[in-house]
């Protein structure tokens, strides 16, 4: 019994199939998590994830009184959950796969990195499998999941539907394939020249094209091929992983053929929660207002969600499958959603003022439009332990600042160094204020300054002869010279992963932030600075802050509440 799914889960199979509500409502909260992971990892996070992991749901809730053995309901439910993940590729288009994950894509292997904390080899396995096609990412979420303990080979095979034995040939490719991935992502990580002129017009985006030029480059790479440690095989480094947790936000609802809900992942805030938003669209229809009706009775749905001292919700991670897309046309112009100056508080809780109102993404003014004037601030002086002038150019680097006073942060973006999608800097272990209060340098990093025939820049941000450097969706476009006001302690961490930049970080006072933003046109810059301080707290709060002190600085989210 220990191979199949356990006494307990025996009994509430039997409990649920003979119409114990509380019994099903057990089962579902139990085993989402796995279907969760087996199609996110199938799928690498795409939006149709939570479509599919619906769909699984439901279906084995509707056909669970078909269910003859309780012994082989994960390897059954898994099986229902591969059906699902074959459908939704034959209905869609490939091109329209490819083309709406990279601008959907909530990317599984930086969500597995993230949530489970992945660091060196653990942190390499996941990250290959972007490289992976569909079909061996299919598989692999199954082996993941065997490898980790939570299926066995047996299931595996029935969930594929195929023997054991072919189960076995397929899982040796896939690994090997799997290894070929990891080796692609060690040389990006690396520093070899051959191979960053070789991925000078590479869009930061990994597909089958580009799996090959790069694999081909490393086999007869001397520096790529030579590791500089031992390589330990991925399923050793997988044995007992946990899976990754359903995500904040993540809603179930099983509100149709008079079946109730789904119960929350937590136990403890299962019966506080209210209606998710698809469980009441579910009532408007008048095919389930009757038997939905029955169900609220019953009390059985419920918001699959976290705990409150659950880890935040992180914004979609910087990474090149989910972030690269061409550049606008006219590029300091482009026209761009703003989202709302705030995030939505809470009804019934009074949040403090300061951090409510965070930057937003914004056009680029005017060029001849003079700033606005720069409140003066108090200035009692800025420490910094990278000095008077801290360069920041690789991953890892930080520097911590404290005092009262203005702070300039100026930017280098290389793309001819490594184009691709940029994970920003972030704010972390703040104590007091900071504020966003200004931008300068007489330009944005998106402006035109030339074509092309000065090393390869069009913009700032790159040019198609070198490659362009693309921010996250909603990250406010940056200047070259950034400004801000701090009043209190707060560490800068330089995140570089996929595109290259480097930072400059220096104490600054209120004259230079205002000689340096009234410096335009007339004066040979591009345009004026940008003026975004109104001397009070609702002033902006830079995006990528946070209060904590996380062990990996890049997971910050974009929109913090400080």
């Amino acid at each position: 019994m220990d191979e199949a799914v356990g006494g307990q889960w025996r009994s509430t199979i039997a409990a649920a199939q003979a119409g114990d509500r509380h019994a099903l409502d057990e089962l579902v909260e139990g085993w989402l998590p796995l279907v969760y992971n087996v199609v996110g990892r199938a799928l690498n996070g795409h939006a149709d994830v939570d479509d599919v992991v619906q769909e699984t749901m439901l279906r084995a809730v509707d056909n669970l009184g078909s269910l003859r053995d309780p012994d082989s309901f994960r390897s059954w439910l898994v099986a229902i959950a591969m059906r699902q993940i074959r459908d939704r590729a034959r209905r869609r288009q490939p091109v329209q796969l490819d083309e709406s994950a990279a601008r959907e894509a909530t990317d599984f292997a930086e969500l597995t990195v993230l949530r489970l904390q992945l660091e060196g080899q653990r942190r390499e396995v996941a990250e290959a499998v972007r490289w992976l096609d569909d079909e061996d990412r299919q598989l692999l979420s199954l082996w993941w999941l065997e490898v980790a303990g939570e299926l066995t080979r047996r299931e595996l095979a029935a969930a594929a539907g195929i023997s054991r034995q072919h189960a076995a040939v397929r899982v040796q490719r896939v690994k090997e394939r799997l290894e070929t991935a990891r080796g692609i992502v060690r040389a990006l990580d690396g520093a070899c020249p051959d191979l960053r002129e070789l991925t000078t017009r590479w869009n930061g985006r990994p597909d089958s094209v580009w799996r090959k030029r790069l694999a081909r480059h490393i086999r007869g790479c001397g520096y790529c091929g030579d590791t500089r440690e031992a390589v330990v095989p991925a399923e050793r480094l997988l044995v007992g992983i946990a899976l990754v947790p359903v995500p904040v936000g993540f809603t179930l609802s099983l509100a149709l053929g008079g079946k109730t809900a789904a119960a929350a992942t937590a136990t403890a805030t299962a019966t506080s929660v209210g209606w998710s938003a698809k469980v009441m669209a579910a009532l408007t229809q008048p095919a389930v207002a009757v038997t939905a009706g029955a169900t609220i009775v019953a009390g059985g749905a419920y918001v699959v969600t976290q705990p409150p001292d659950a880890p935040p919700a992180r914004a979609a991670a910087p990474t090149a499958a989910s972030t690269a897309r061409p550049p606008s046309s006219t590029p300091s112009v482009t026209p761009t959603a703003t989202p709302s100056s705030s995030p939505s508080p809470s009804a019934t809780k009074k949040v403090d003022l300061y951090g409510t109102v965070v930057d937003a993404v914004d056009q680029a003014p005017d060029p001849n439009a003079e700033p606005a004037a720069l409140p003066r601030r108090p200035e009692s002086g800025i420490t910094s332990t990278g000095g008077a002038k801290a360069v920041m150019q690789h991953r890892g680097e930080r520097v911590t600042l404290s005092g009262q006073g203005y702070v300039l942060v100026r930017w280098q973006i290389a793309p001819h160094d490594r184009p691709g999608g940029l994970t920003m800097p972030t704010w972390t272990g703040l104590k007091g204020k900071i504020f966003h209060v200004a931008s300068g340098g007489g330009r944005r990093m998106d402006d035109v300054v030339g074509d092309g025939s000065d090393g390869g820049y069009v913009t700032g941000m790159g040019g198609p002869d070198i490659g362009y450097t693309v921010l996250p969706d909603g990250t406010q476009q940056m200047w070259q010279n950034e400004y801000f006001y701090l009043d209190g302690t707060v560490t800068l961490n330089q995140n570089e992963r996929g595109a290259s930049y480097g930072l400059t970080v220096m104490p600054s006072s209120w004259d230079k932030v205002t000689g340096d933003v009234r410096y335009g046109p007339p004066q040979g810059a591009i345009r004026y600075g940008l003026v975004r301080d109104n001397g009070k707290d609702t002033a902006p709060v830079p995006q990528y802050v946070t209060r904590q002190t996380p062990a990996d600085p890049a997971t910050v989210a974009q929109r913090s509440r400080v």
